[in-house]
């Protein structure tokens, strides 16, 4: 049995984007976080440290999981469910 990696897993979703965002950033928190928990928990990498320590997020490749909400201790997250019909379809592949 071989192992699939989490980049060929994602190839099976489809993601219909909505151009409404629907997570974004306190980006104030997070200039005040030191531990960036975020960069560690979610599973489609979309979040980044950038240059001045700077967290960016993609929402459009989001899984929608929510762990980013759960280990944020900042309370940095604008967290909410995208509109009917958009979001990600899991195992459209």
């Amino acid at each position: 049995m071989s192992t699939m990696k989490i980049e060929d897993k994602l190839a099976v979703n489809k993601f219909d984007i909505d151009k409404d965002v629907h997570i974004q950033l306190k980006e104030e928190a997070c200039k005040n976080c030191d531990v960036h928990s975020c960069l560690y928990v979610c599973p489609a990498d979309c979040f980044k440290l950038g240059e001045s320590d700077n967290i960016t997020f993609a929402y459009e490749g989001c899984l929608e999981c929510g762990s980013c909400r759960i280990v944020c201790d900042k309370d940095a997250i604008e967290w909410t469910l995208p509109r009917a019909g958009f979001g990600i379809c899991y195992q459209y592949g």
